[in-house]
């Protein structure tokens, strides 16, 4: 894979490996995480909103007469995860707007709730998670357990202030300072 520089492309030499030329390709999944040329996380975070549809609905389907704990319990396990959501640092509103969106409805199909009902309420009377709260959660995770972490590398990295990683954590857990009104 060749990462890209901004807009520029550079022809690059074809790389060889025992006389074999190497494929060039635009993404691949590394550890389950999709890597891509430009450096965005639009295709990771898309591929997480597909596998929550297909675990949601097949929860919804399966379990639609059990009780609201046993329906939480299953809503913990296999709609919770969003795995490497902790590396996320590069991607668009829109395709992290669907993933929210996929994981409030996921809620709602899962407990029968209307279509239009308050998010926040409906996590808050069933005593869960939202999305945003999910995230924060696993991207403090992350920092706390790379600036702890014996690895010498990994805890000089999670000290910087420049990294894109500690810049999504405050974004995260400090909101925007509004300008002063003036009247």
């Amino acid at each position: 894979m060749q990462f890209k520089a901004g807009p520029k492309s550079y022809k690059m030499t074809p790389v060889t490996l025992c006389g074999t030329a190497l494929k060039v390709v635009q993404k691949f999944k590394y550890l389950g995480h999709w890597v891509t040329e430009n450096m965005t996380d639009n295709d990771d975070i898309e591929r997480e909103r597909r596998a929550l549809c297909v675990r949601s609905n097949m929860l919804a389907r399966r379990f639609a007469r059990c009780s609201n704990e046993v329906k939480l319990t299953l809503f913990k396990a296999y709609c919770q995860t969003f795995y490497t959501c902790n590396l996320w640092v590069s991607f668009t509103q829109r395709a992290y707007s669907a993933l929210r969106v996929q994981y409030n409805n996921a809620f709602r199909v899962l407990f029968g709730l209307p279509r239009y009902c308050s998010a926040s309420t409906m996590f808050a009377e069933a005593h869960t998670d939202s999305f945003d709260a999910i995230i924060r959660k696993r991207c403090a995770s992350l920092v706390d357990r790379l600036r702890h972490s014996p690895n010498s590398i990994l805890n000089v990295l999670a000290q910087r202030w420049d990294s894109p990683m500690f810049a999504r954590w405050v974004r995260l857990h400090a909101p925007p300072v509004a300008a002063p009104r003036r009247f």
